[in-house]
C-alpha cells in the first residue's frame, strides 16, 4: 500500500527506495508484480524506469483515493509522503537525475 501511495504521479525507483527506505530489489520485485498485473506502467529514459499506476483502469483512482485516507496511526504514510516531496526536489527538469541518495539502501548494500 506504501508503494502504491507513491505511484500516483510518475516516479522512479530511486525516488521510491529514498522515499519508503526500503531496499531496491524489494521495492523492484513489488514493481514487478504490480506492473505484471497491468496495474502499473514503466517507461525506460537512459538508466531511469519511471513508473506511474495505469489511468485506464477503471477502479485505481477509486482505489489510489482510499488510499490516501487510510488512517494512519502511526505516521508511516505521513512520513513516506514528506521524504517523498523532499526527494522529489531534487529532480532537474521534471527528471530523476541523482540516482538512490541513500546507500545502505542499493542492490547489494543490504
Amino acid at each position: 500500500m506504501r508503494l502504491l501511495a507513491m505511484t500516483g504521479e510518475e516516479t522512479c525507483l530511486c525516488e521510491l527506495v529514498d522515499s519508503l527506505l526500503e531496499p531496491q530489489y524489494k521495492l523492484s520485485r513489488h514493481l514487478k508484480i504490480i506492473r505484471q498485473a497491468g496495474l502499473l506502467t514503466a517507461e525506460k529514459e537512459g538508466r531511469w524506469v519511471y513508473h506511474r499506476l495505469v489511468q485506464e483502469v477503471l477502479f485505481l483512482e477509486p482505489l489510489y483515493q482510499m488510499l490516501k485516507t487510510l488512517p494512519d496511526n502511526d505516521g508511516i504514510f505521513a512520513a513516506d509522503l514528506a521524504r517523498f516531496r523532499e526527494r522529489m526536489c531534487l529532480r532537474e527538469d521534471g527528471r530523476c537525475r541523482v540516482g538512490i541518495q541513500n546507500p545502505e539502501l542499493a542492490e547489494g548494500s543490504v
